[in-house]
Parts: C-alpha cells; sequence; structure tokens
C-alpha cells in the first residue's frame, strides 16, 4: 500500500492508474479505523480495480464544544489495517494541505435541503463541513465510485444530493451498518461510552427495532410512537436528541400513507453522542384507518 500526504503526489500516482483504464474507488474516513471502516473497503475492493481510502479529522465539520480536540487519531494502526486488506492508496493529508488558506476564509459547499434536521439540527454547521470536504476529496481523487455507510444515513442522503446538484461523475454507493452482537452500531465514538454505559447503549437500536415491529404491526402515529421510543432511552439512563420516522428519500416526516420510511435516532452519553437508524417498506394492505 502507498501513502499520501500531499495532494500533488496523490494525484500523479492516480493518473497512472486512471491511465490503465482501471476504476477507482473512496472511502472517506476520519481515522481510528474499526470493523465497519473495513467492510467499505471491502465493498469497493468488490466493485473498483484500485481503492483509496482517506484519513483526515476533519475541524470543518466539528462544532463548539464538539470533540475534534480528543477525537481518536490512530494512523499508524489504521495503516497496518489497510495494509492488512490490500488497500492500494492512503490519503492522510495535513491541514494545510487540505485548507490552504485557513479554516476562516474557506470557500465551502453548501446543500440547502436536508441538513437543518435531525443530526444537522443540533449540529449547526457539521453538514457544510462534511460536504465541503467530500467535495476536496471528489476533486482531489476524481473516483468513479465512493462507498459510504449508511449509518450516517442523513450523511448519506445530502451527499447523494451535492453529486446529483453539482453533477460530480461520481457513482455514490451505501455501505451496510455493521454491528456488535448486541447489536450496537459500530463506531468511533464508542471508545468514549464507559464500562456502565456500554452494555446499556444498545438501547437505542433495540427502541428502533421496537418502533419497526409496531409499524409492521399497523401503527401510523409516527410522532407518538417517536415519543414513545425516546422514552425508552431516557428510561436507560440516556439523554436524547432526537427520534424521528421519516420519507427515506426526502427525509420529510413520513406521512400515513409513505411505503418507504426510516427510523433515525441519536442518543448522548456521558462522553459521546451515537447515531443509528432502521430503513423499511412499509407492507401494502397494512395502513391503519
Amino acid at each position: 500500500m502507498q501513502v499520501f500526504h500531499h495532494i500533488r503526489s496523490m494525484r500523479e500516482a492516480l493518473s497512472e492508474v486512471r491511465r490503465e483504464g482501471k476504476r477507482i474507488g473512496l472511502v472517506a474516513t476520519m481515522g481510528n479505523l474499526h470493523a465497519a471502516h473495513l467492510a467499505l473497503v471491502r465493498q469497493a475492493q468488490a466493485t473498483c480495480d484500485c481503492v483509496v481510502v482517506s484519513i483526515f479529522v476533519n475541524r470543518l465539520q466539528f462544532g463548539l464544544n464538539e470533540d475534534w480536540d480528543k477525537y481518536p487519531r490512530t494512523l499508524n494502526e489504521d495503516t497496518a489495517k489497510l495494509a492488512a486488506i490490500g488497500c492500494d492508496f492512503l490519503f492522510c493529508p495535513e491541514e494545510t494541505e487540505m485548507y490552504p488558506n485557513g479554516m476562516d476564509g474557506q470557500t465551502r459547499v453548501i446543500v440547502p435541503t436536508m441538513t437543518d434536521i435531525l443530526c444537522g439540527a443540533s449540529r449547526p454547521g457539521h453538514f457544510e463541513g462534511v460536504t465541503t470536504v467530500v467535495a476536496k476529496l471528489f476533486n482531489i481523487i476524481e473516483p468513479d465510485e465512493a462507498v459510504f455507510g449508511i449509518k450516517d444515513f442523513q450523511q448519506l442522503a445530502v451527499i447523494r444530493r451535492m453529486v446529483e446538484d453539482l453533477r460530480f461523475p461520481v457513482q455514490i454507493t451505501a455501505g451496510e451498518i455493521v454491528r456488535a452482537e448486541d447489536g450496537l452500531a459500530l463506531s468511533s465514538r464508542n471508545s468514549f461510552l464507559d464500562e456502565d454505559e456500554r452494555p446499556r447503549a444498545s438501547q437505542l437500536y433495540k427502541s428502533l427495532r421496537w418502533v419497526e415491529a409496531q409499524i409492521l404491526e399497523g401503527r401510523r402515529d409516527y410522532m407518538t410512537l417517536a415519543d414513545e421510543a425516546a422514552e425508552q432511552l431516557e428510561a436507560a439512563g440516556f439523554k436524547v436528541d432526537y427520534m424521528s420516522i421519516r420519507h427515506s428519500r426526502t427525509l420529510m416526516p413520513a406521512a400515513h400513507d409513505d411505503r418507504e420510511v426510516t427510523i433515525l435516532g441519536a442518543m448522548y452519553t456521558r462522553g459521546a453522542r451515537l447515531i443509528d437508524n432502521i430503513s423499511m417498506q412499509v407492507p401494502a394492505g397494512t395502513l391503519e384507518e
């Protein structure tokens, strides 16, 4: 595996790959890699001839009082994990390489829809930071395909909208959620869980599954369902950011007759903010009158 810290050398290497007619895949990360990240890399390897993984802890997507300064930096371990699964290129630039004119005057990419709800409501400016850095990576790497985890469902939807609006010639592929045995979605922030919180943290997934079961049984009182699921999280000792049932493609609040819905939840532990979601098809003929 070749490791690059500078845009120029990364582009030069990829130019040779492109001349050979190879399909290039991208997996964008902030490092501290775990099994879910590696699953995204393997998914990209299945459809691409050459895979680039980026590691960049993007300060622009962290808000005030968020955990940018304590976000785990584990580059040596990450490099070893990627090399072990046959990743082709690792791109890990410094902040000055990605933001040469500093953060304050940085040109930004803004998606005006789907960014001020759910995670965007509690993390103002977050998605602006995400779309800006992802647009930069698309410009630097010029991938044919980019794989993003579906655990960050809203992020995936926003990136797809940006790609459509800006006509980026890249296929956006969703990678399934990888879970621990108790259902907790794997996340770099799981390392911030206290020992007494970890056994209870799977309640987020359990509550999402409970909502799914209620919908399959015919309930369509979506706001009440979300409130009841939030109460379950509070009873488990967590502070709820949101619990919501949305149309899977537009992220608008789910309507009574919607067939594709996604149940999304976010909660705070003492040291972390965790998110999760479940998408489902509402079966025909079960609509509550």
